[in-house]
């Protein structure tokens, strides 16, 4: 792999500090002085490397007042946004807004894969909800999340439509973290079960309009789950 330039290491680790919080959308980045005295590198090197997360949007220049974050909503990086989505400290809008891409597309998807699904994919979808009932069983949350993500994996497959799989390709580690928050919890496990079992019967129609409506309401309930049972959660 390639060394990162000085410029990727300072634009990078202000990324980091961005993430983390401290500082926050609205808020003024240092000046390239300090930075430059921070990282041990000339003014130069700061000023692109504010140049770089300028032309992701991340932040924006005042002129007279300085650089400021701009709110992750205006981020025009998928890499950046994925990092803050799964390094962020305080992401549950981050949480929901993840839950509302995978309604627009999965839906999408399950109503394409009805009508192009084989029989060998609903045996190995079956297969994989098999696999999430004996994880539940035996308090696996591990190889739940592993044969929750292989299913919906298979989904998005079955529908043959190379796009959706190549959008999705990205949020893999996002989404394996978020699955992993979620189903720590027991009654969320079995919740998924049930809407898998009923995605699985839709598909098996070859209904496009009962898959999609199968997927949807699974959505819904994984939002909802997500609403009651974690963000609602007391933290420490």
């Amino acid at each position: 792999m390639a060394r990162k330039s000085l410029v990727g290491v300072v634009a990078d680790e202000l990324l980091d500090r961005i993430i983390a919080g401290e500082f926050p959308p609205g808020a003024a980045v240092p000046g390239e002085l300090e930075l430059s005295a921070r990282h041990e590198v000339s003014r130069m090197t700061v000023r692109e490397a504010m140049k770089t997360l300028q032309a992701q949007q991340i932040l924006s220049v005042e002129r007279g007042r300085g650089t400021f974050v701009n709110p992750l909503n205006r981020w025009a990086s998928l890499e950046a946004v994925l990092r803050a989505a799964s390094e962020g400290k305080n992401d549950a809008a981050a949480a929901v807004q993840l839950i509302e891409l995978r309604r627009m597309l999965e839906t999408g998807a399950c109503e394409l894969a009805a009508g192009r699904i084989g029989d060998s994919d609903l045996n190995t979808l079956q297969g994989q909800l098999e696999a999430m009932r004996d994880a539940h069983e035996r308090h696996d949350v591990a190889a739940f999340v592993a044969a929750d993500l292989a299913f919906h994996d298979l989904i998005l497959r079955a529908s043959e439509n190379v796009f959706v799989a190549v959008l999705f390709a990205p949020l893999h580690r996002v989404l394996e973290r978020r699955r992993t928050q979620t189903s720590e919890v027991r009654e969320i496990q079995a919740h998924a079960i049930g809407q898998h079992e009923k995605i699985v019967q839709a598909l098996a129609t070859r209904d496009p309009h009962k898959a999609r409506d199968a997927m949807d309401a699974h959505m819904q309930q994984t939002l909802d789950d997500l609403k009651s049972y974690v963000l609602a959660a007391p933290r420490d």
